[in-house]
Formats: C-alpha cells, sequence, structure tokens
C-alpha cells in the first residue's frame, strides 16, 4: 500500500494587521471575505496574540518556538542565530521542500546571506522589504542574491510568486512561507499605500472604539491601511483558489496570522510596541487536513503556540525546547492544561512585560528607558491594569487603585511566573502609586483632555 503524502504547509503571514480588520471580528466593511470563510470553514483562534508587537523579535517567535529573549532576537536588528533550529531545518528534515518568499527581518544584511535564512532552501526574500521596496516596486533577491523585480502591486507580486512555487512543487510535500509587508506602513513616507483607488473606498468609513476615542494618526491612515487588507484577503482568495485548482486544497494546511497589531500612534510616537490589544491581538486562522471543521477556539492562543502546532499537525515531533504548546489538544475539547495567560514581552519603546488573561490586562514597564535595547530588567514597575470586561478598549487605566490591589497582585505572581517559565530571572516589581479608588486616571484620558 502507498504511503500517504503528508500535508503540505502554507503560512500566509502579514505585517502589522488588527484582529478587528475581519468581518469575523466584527468590522462592517466587508474586508476579508476570503480569512472569514477560512475561519468558519476551518479553525478560528479567537483569542490570538502576538508574543512580541515589534517586527523582528515577533518573527524570532513565528520561526523558532520560542519567546524573543530566548532567540537572542528581542529588539529589531539583532539577526537570528546561526544555530538556531527553525521551521525550515524541522520539515526539511522531515522530506518537505523548504520556500520562503517576502519579507524576512532576521538578519543584518542585505541581500540576505545564506547562513542567515534560517535553512530555507529556496528564497525570494528581503530582509527589510519597506526599504528594498515600495507599493508598485517590489525588489527582492533570489537563492543567489541578484535582485529580482517583480511586476505589479507587491502584495499581488509577492502572491504571483507564491503561486508559481506551489505549481512547481505540487507532486512533492512543501513547506512554504509567505511573508507579506501589507499592511505595515511605507517608513519613508510614513503612509499605508493601498492598490489605486482602494484607499478612497474606505477613508471617512468605520473607526474601531478605541481610535475614535483616542484619535492618533486613525483618521489620515485607516483608509490606505484598509484597502491594503483588502488585497491581502484579495490574495488570500487567490492562494486558495490556486490550491483549489491544482488539486491541492485538502491536502494543504494553510495557516493565516500576523505579527502583531497596530494602534495608529495612540498610546505611544508609533504604531505598536505597547500591552494593548490594538497592538498584540491578532487575526488567526488554520484552514486545510485536520483543521476543517474545528470550529472557533475561546483559549487564549499566543504566537509561540503557532510552530509547535503546525509540526504537531503533519506528524513532526515537537522539540522539547519550544516554549510554545500545540493547539491539537484544544481541538480534542482537552484545555485543562492549557494556560489561563497570554505572556508578552515588549522592547524598543521600552522594556516591558505583560500578561492578558480572559478579563484582566497587567502590564509593567523598565523604570530606566535608557536601556530599552537590552534584553530585560532586574527591575519593572506597575504601568498598566485594565479590566477587559468592564473595558474591553483599554480606556481606563485602575493601575494603582487601592480596590485593585489585590488583583494586581495575583495578576502579578502570574506574570513573574511566566516570566520564569521564558527562561527569565524573576524580576522586582514595584507597586504603581497609590491612588484613591473613586479616582480613574490615566494616559488615555490626559490626551483625550489635550486634544
Amino acid at each position: 500500500m502507498a504511503t500517504q503524502k503528508r500535508p503540505n504547509v502554507v503560512v500566509f503571514f502579514t505585517d502589522q494587521q488588527r484582529w478587528d480588520s475581519t468581518g469575523v471580528h466584527g468590522n462592517p466593511l466587508g474586508l476579508t471575505p476570503n480569512f472569514d470563510r477560512m475561519a468558519v470553514e476551518g479553525t478560528h483562534l479567537f483569542h490570538s496574540y502576538t508574543c512580541q508587537p515589534v517586527c523582528g523579535p515577533a518573527r524570532s517567535s513565528l520561526q523558532t518556538g520560542k519567546y524573543a529573549t530566548a532567540t537572542g532576537c528581542y529588539i529589531n536588528g539583532i539577526p537570528l542565530s546561526k544555530s538556531s533550529r527553525t521551521l525550515a531545518h524541522y520539515f526539511g528534515e522531515a522530506g518537505y521542500r523548504t520556500g520562503y518568499i517576502g519579507k524576512w527581518h532576521l538578519a543584518d544584511q542585505e541581500p540576505v546571506p545564506k547562513e542567515q535564512r534560517g535553512g530555507y532552501r529556496y528564497w525570494l526574500g528581503s530582509n527589510i522589504l519597506e526599504f528594498s521596496s515600495d507599493a508598485y516596486d517590489t525588489v527582492m533577491y533570489d537563492n543567489d542574491n541578484h535582485p529580482v523585480k517583480l511586476p505589479g502591486y507587491r502584495v499581488d507580486a509577492i502572491t504571483d510568486a507564491a503561486i508559481r512555487y506551489i505549481d512547481r512543487h505540487q507532486d512533492e510535500p512543501f513547506f512554504l512561507f509567505l511573508s507579506y509587508l501589507e499592511p505595515h506602513h511605507q517608513n519613508h513616507s510614513d503612509n499605508y499605500p493601498a492598490p489605486t483607488g482602494y484607499e478612497e473606498r474606505y477613508t471617512g468609513k468605520y473607526i474601531p472604539p478605541d481610535l475614535a476615542a483616542l484619535g492618533g494618526t486613525a483618521h489620515a491612515h485607516l483608509g490606505g491601511y484598509y484597502g491594503m487588507i483588502k488585497r491581502l484577503d484579495e490574495a488570500l482568495g487567490r492562494l486558495l483558489d490556486a490550491l483549489k485548482s491544482l488539486g491541492l486544497a485538502d491536502d494543504t494546511i494553510v495557516l493565516f496570522t500576523s505579527d502583531h497589531g497596530c494602534h495608529f500612534k495612540t498610546r505611544n510616537g508609533e504604531y505598536k510596541r505597547s500591552c494593548h490589544d490594538s497592538s498584540i491581538r491578532v487575526p488567526t486562522a488554520i484552514h486545510g487536513s485536520r483543521f476543517q471543521s474545528g470550529g472557533q477556539l475561546r483559549s487564549l492562543v499566543s504566537l509561540v503556540d503557532l510552530p509547535p502546532t503546525l509540526l504537531d499537525a503533519v506528524g513532526i515531533p515537537v522539540p522539547d525546547d519550544m516554549q510554545g504548546r500545540s493547539i491539537l489538544p484544544l481541538l480534542r475539547g482537552e484545555k485543562k492544561n492549557w494556560p489561563q495567560e497570554v505572556f508578552v514581552q515588549i522592547s524598543e519603546s521600552h522594556i516591558g512585560r505583560a500578561i492578558r488573561t480572559e478579563r484582566w490586562k497587567y502590564s509593567v514597564a523598565a523604570p530606566d528607558k535608557h536601556g530599552s535595547e537590552q534584553a530585560g530588567s532586574e527591575q519593572y514597575v506597575e504601568q498598566f491594569l485594565y479590566d477587559l470586561q468592564a473595558d474591553p478598549y483599554e480606556l481606563t487605566n485602575l493601575v494603582g487603585m487601592d480596590s485593585f490591589r489585590a488583583v494586581a497582585d495575583d495578576l502579578r505572581d502570574r506574570l513573574i511566573r511566566r516570566m520564569v517559565e521564558a527562561g527569565e530571572a524573576p524580576p522586582a516589581i514595584i507597586p504603581a502609586e497609590p491612588k484613591r479608588s473613586g479616582r480613574k486616571t490615566s494616559v488615555e484620558e490626559l490626551r483625550i483632555k489635550m486634544e
């Protein structure tokens, strides 16, 4: 009897995409019909969070299944160690053809030398795609580091390359990591360049409640941001159509996720690097093979859980040193040992640590911002506490209030436990300055008063 072929795997990875840009999370603009269908037909990870809301560190975690402090890539610009074991190594050793197309952001050179490509066999990428290309000027580098200029809007150019790869490898198991820049802003112009005609469709339309309350750059940038997401979803549809046309749809696992969200300069001076859901919550769904009809999972899942999930799903043993957990037990209804919070490391804007439970958000920051390029700190100060049940948009900071002291103490202990589990030393966490229980103050309130 012939041996059954292992399922193919495609990772469809976007950059800086908020969870509430999708229809299944309540966005009314019809931006993501393909993602929404994928979530309904497959497995929707309803509560999905990054473990590091910065591009390079998040990517290191998704490649290795480890937290950014464990990979060593705890800020942008630190290359992934040549000794790091990535998804490409595990899939390659199991007989898969491995390919990477798009943004890498885990090297310190451009083009990316072979030894810094994480073990991927086929390569068509750029280390920092927002620097090597523009919306209608897509330039990446091939296996021999020759520049390749691809026609079309950048999302379409990358998708075309992915479909060509799939067509060439349809008779052998493949693992393809497809990494888009969109809907990340274009750095040199600090805007969100949607395809021609797309920004106008969505300008002045739906604004998420947190952005409506806090302002930032949302009113200027949401039209372009939504236009980019619309084109990404159309690309996802094209990819799924290609798999269907080649007879691969049933035997291919497609993971859709993002590295972090976007708060449009409402929480600090840029777009991410904060503990808020606008920065850490991302859309995630898995389609195909054993994930079909998996339903909506409400357990809290971290980006670091996705690598072991992919390995587990195709029968590759999950390495003991991976710090994430496969979600397959959740699909079987086995929730007893699943963590009740996600752990987040924050860098560059400050050194921060946070946990997010179903109801609470608790975040601390190192008191010395000048050390923001360090991996961690021996000491932190309480910074944010939110009751997400009463305040889902995180507009009222409860930190320091006497009536929530017991809650904060419990969350502090849970945070320290998660830090130690991630390989960090247990820190000292200084309580926030006490406030009277009747007084609710926050950075957000001060911002609103100033506007």
